[in-house]
């Protein structure tokens, strides 16, 4: 059975927010899937605790900020990846996440890429 486009945002939006919370204790207050071909966005709004906005008002504490983002996204995805793997059915290639501190927004990014 072939699963419709927007049940598959919605599982692959419900797994962000299990996944989200779990890495970091904090679930986002939304989230918007866009799903393409070998293209799958994850955009998370409201998803950095009271803390992260508050270091988030200083450039150096928005680096830091973005900076732990991205390791503790390449340390921990490997469930995510699974996730989307068993929703979809694709492998993800390649991911990648960036969060945007002074907006309170995490974006991941996972591509199933191509060969040839």
């Amino acid at each position: 059975m072939e699963l419709s486009a927007s049940t598959v945002a919605r599982r692959l939006a419900h797994a962000a927010v299990e996944f989200e919370h779990q890495r970091t204790g904090h679930a986002p207050e939304s989230v918007t899937v866009v799903l393409s071909r070998e293209t799958l966005v994850i955009t998370l709004r409201g998803a950095l605790s009271p803390a992260e906005r508050a270091m988030a008002q200083d450039p150096a504490g928005a680096a830091k900020l973005q900076e732990f983002h991205t390791e503790l996204f390449a340390n921990a995805s490997d469930p995510m990846r699974k996730e989307i793997k068993r929703i979809t059915g694709v492998d993800v290639r390649e991911a990648t996440t960036e969060a945007e501190p002074k907006m309170g927004r995490v974006v991941g990014v996972f591509t199933a890429g191509t060969t040839g």
